[in-house]
C-alpha cells in the first residue's frame, strides 16, 4: 500500500468517527455501551473525549506535515508487535497509527481492559481499506515471528518486557507522571483549565497531572473554588472509593491534607500520587523548580505551565489530554524507531 492510500484511510476513519460523535449510529452506541460495561473507568464522557482527541490528530494537513519529517517511502515491510495498555481509552492508538503509516505490519496484543474500543478501531480501518486486513493481526498473546516490539505497561511489567524481548529492537514504556508549575500570576481560569489535566480520565493517564509546584503564597481555597465544577466526579463509585480510602488513611495517620469533597491535596516531594490525591510542593525560586524537574525528566511526561520554560515537555493548562501527532510517549520518536531498521 502506498503512503497516500494509508494516509487517506486514516482521514476517512476520522470522518466516520466525527460523524458518529455528532449523530451516533446504533453500532457506535453499542460500542460505547460495551466498552463501559467492560471497564467502568471508561465512561461515555471519557470515551468521547478520547475519540475527539484522536480526530484532532487525523486532519489531513496534520498527517501530511507529520510524515514529511520522515523518509517513509520505499521502506521494507517489517512486522511489529504491539503490547497495548488499557489505563485510558484507546491509549495505544498513536502506536497503531505509527506502525501502519510507516508501512509496517503489526501483531496487536490488546489490553484485557480495552478490547472493545481497540477492536472497533482496527475493524473500522479494515472496512475502510481492505488491504489493512493483511497488515493487522489481533493476537491473544504475543507470538514469534515479529521483527520489533513496542510494549507498554507498569514499571514492574517493564522489567519483564526488557528481559523477555531484549534480543529484539524494542521500545518498552513504563509508568510516568505529569506535573504542573503554578505561577503567582495564574488566575482562576487557569486553575479551572488545570483541573481538566487532573481529572480527565479520572487521572489514570501518564499525561494527567499528579503533582503541583506552587508559590509559597498559594491559596488552596482559591484553587478549590476554581475547580468546583468538577464535583460531578463524585457520581463515579470507583473513583470515590479511592477518595474515601485515601482520606481515611490521612485521617487515621494524622497527615495534614486539604479536602474539598472529591479530591485531596497534601504536601509531598514525590511526583506520583494515589488516585483522587494531588501532591503539592511549595517553591520560592522558579529557577530551582526548573532544575528539579530537569533532574526528574525521565519520569515526567508533561509539565503544565503558562510559562514556556520546560522545552518539549511544556503544555498549556487544559491540553495534556489533547496530544498532537508529534507528542511521543516517553519522548521517544516512535516513527524514527520504526524506520531505522525498515529502510
Amino acid at each position: 500500500m502506498d503512503l497516500q492510500t494509508r494516509i487517506q484511510s486514516f482521514v476517512r476513519f476520522k470522518e466516520i468517527i466525527s460523524s458518529n460523535l455528532q449523530i451516533a449510529t446504533p453500532l457506535f452506541e453499542d460500542v460505547l455501551y460495551r466498552a463501559e460495561a467492560q471497564n467502568p473507568w471508561f465512561t461515555r464522557k471519557n470515551i468521547l473525549h478520547a475519540f475527539n482527541s484522536i480526530c484532532s490528530m487525523l486532519e489531513e494537513s496534520e498527517l501530511t506535515a507529520w510524515v514529511q519529517h520522515y523518509n517513509i517511502e520505499n521502506t521494507q515491510i517489517k512486522t511489529i508487535a504491539l503490547v497495548l495498555a488499557g489505563n485510558i481509552p484507546m491509549v495505544g492508538f498513536h502506536d497503531v497509527l505509527c506502525v501502519l503509516i510507516s508501512g509496517n505490519k503489526m501483531q496487536v496484543k490488546l489490553s484485557s481492559k480495552d478490547t472493545v474500543l481497540m477492536t472497533y478501531v482496527l475493524q473500522t480501518l479494515q472496512s475502510i481499506e481492505p488491504q489493512w486486513c493483511e497488515y493487522i493481526t489481533i493476537e491473544s498473546h504475543i507470538v514469534k515471528g515479529f521483527d520489533a516490539i513496542i510494549a507498554t505497561g507498569s514499571s514492574n511489567s517493564s522489567r519483564y518486557f526488557e528481559y523477555y524481548f531484549e534480543k529484539y529492537p524494542h521500545i518498552i514504556r513504563k509508568n510516568r507522571n505529569s506535573v504542573a508549575v503554578v505561577l503567582d500570576s495564574d488566575t482562576s481560569d487557569i486553575y479551572t483549565k488545570l483541573a481538566s489535566d487532573i481529572f480527565c480520565y479520572f487521572g489514570l493517564g501518564c499525561r494527567n497531572v499528579s503533582k503541583l509546584y506552587v508559590p509559597k503564597d498559594f491559596s488552596v481555597s482559591h484553587f478549590f473554588e476554581a475547580i468546583q465544577s468538577y464535583d460531578y466526579i463524585v457520581a463515579h463509585s470507583k473513583y470515590m472509593n479511592n477518595y474515601e480510602y485515601n482520606k481515611s488513611i490521612y485521617l487515621v495517620g494524622g497527615q495534614k491534607h486539604y479536602d474539598n469533597g472529591f479530591v485531596l491535596l497534601t504536601e509531598h516531594n514525590s511526583i506520583s500520587s494515589p488516585l483522587a490525591v494531588v501532591y503539592f510542593e511549595k517553591y520560592v525560586n522558579f529557577a530551582q523548580v526548573q532544575e528539579q524537574l530537569q533532574a526528574l525528566s525521565s519520569n515526567i511526561q508533561c509539565i503544565v505551565s503558562t510559562e514556556d520554560a520546560f522545552y518539549k515537555k511544556n503544555v498549556l493548562p487544559g491540553y495534556t489530554q489533547c496530544p498532537s501527532l508529534w507528542d511521543y510517549a516517553d519522548d521517544i520518536d516512535t516513527m524514527n524507531f520504526l524506520l531505522q531498521f525498515t529502510v
